[in-house]
């Protein structure tokens, strides 16, 4: 009988790893809150966008994310993240191939996901969306201690206010744009100034809850215009539109973030400053249930929502697409965007060892 191993991420890391200087001197990190693996690797789901509950225009959403075949739905709903990751990078997370990704903590909502993603490590104490701010250090602030150069250079856009609390913009050294919130006087030039307002002057969809494009086009602004060395950028309409039930604006929702990643990576691949010098991973905060209702939850009371995912493209991560029979964790990715970026990730409590096979290792 043939038996099929999964071969885990988490491995001894020799230092000389940390001795080598990486390609990586940017990082753009997107998450994207509670996208679903299944969208991800095989696009909408045929019994979610069949259901008039859930769909309002059948017709039209079928005619432009409905094929039979996985790799076609997939491709027709997120085609930067097959054209160019799949390509060029990888993706973890496929668990038709065996390739999971899983949260560490138990609870599986956002949270305890970002902090987990955030800072490497589970806590059991930060267990609501209404913990307030963060005790536990993140991993930029980490790199801000290791490299005080990077204070000015690091720059965090979301979409969901709370990313004040779960980044502790009261401790940070670094910016922190979150919610309903307009950018500094002194930091908006001419283009940046109609974004500022124009956030306001659309619908308040989800009771304060910035739009994602908003969140998007200030932080890509502020990419071009101040060049930080790391980016992040926290969108949050998948999660928001699931829980309201609404599959064919999730769908949406998913298929114009693929092109916010597009857009990026062209801009990044057209700038010298950027071009084969910077990383951009993606990934999200938590899973979600399967089938309807389920689907519009997570939490521990769901099955499927600690089944997570990631992709990264970059110069120090070889083009192997999906990977196949491996086991990650959440918690490595604090680990991974620290190494990636020559450092060795030290936290205050136990954080996931990085994902070698990011860096070929």
């Amino acid at each position: 009988m043939r038996k099929t191993f999964l071969i885990a991420c988490i491995i001894i890391i020799p230092s000389v790893i940390f001795a080598q200087q990486t390609k990586t001197k940017n990082l753009i990190l997107v998450t994207i809150d509670g996208l679903r693996w299944q969208e991800v690797f095989t696009g909408a789901d045929g019994d979610l966008i069949s259901n008039k509950d859930l769909v309002g225009n059948q017709e039209k959403m079928k005619s432009k994310y409905w094929d039979k075949e996985d790799s076609v739905r997939r491709f027709k709903l997120m085609p930067f993240m097959w054209k160019t990751i799949n390509n060029e990078g990888q993706l973890y997370g496929n668990r038709n191939l065996k390739s999971l990704v899983n949260v560490t903590n138990k609870f599986w909502f956002s949270y305890p996901g970002y902090n987990e993603l955030l800072t490497g490590s589970d806590d059991p104490d930060v267990n609501t969306n209404e913990f307030g701010p963060n005790k536990n250090k993140n991993v930029f602030e980490f790199l801000a201690e290791k490299n005080p150069g990077l204070q000015n250079n690091i720059a965090v856009f979301a979409s969901w206010s709370t990313l004040n609390d779960i980044l502790n913009e009261n401790r940070s050294p670094y910016l922190i744009n979150a919610g309903f919130e307009k950018l500094k006087a002194e930091l908006v030039n001419p283009e940046m100034a109609g974004l500022n307002e124009i956030q306001f002057a659309l619908p308040d969809v989800f009771d304060g809850i910035r739009l994602d494009g908003s969140t998007f086009y200030l932080g890509f602004s502020y990419l071009k215009a101040y060049r930080p060395n790391i980016l992040y950028l926290s969108f949050d309409e998948t999660d928001d539109f699931a829980h309201q039930g609404k599959y064919d604006l999730y769908l949406n929702s998913v298929h114009y973030t693929d092109q916010f990643l597009a857009d990026l990576w062209e801009w990044i691949q057209s700038d010298p400053e950027y071009r084969d010098k910077t990383t951009l991973l993606v990934t999200c905060d938590h899973g979600r249930g399967k089938g309807n209702p389920d689907w519009r939850n997570h939490g521990s009371d769901t099955p499927g929502s600690d089944e997570t995912w990631f992709a990264v493209i970059g110069p120090d991560t070889p083009a192997l697409g999906e990977t196949k029979n491996v086991q990650c964790y959440t918690n490595q990715l604090a680990a991974t965007i620290s190494a990636l970026l020559g450092y060795e990730y030290v936290s205050d409590k136990t954080a996931g060892k990085p994902v070698l096979s990011v860096m070929g290792k």
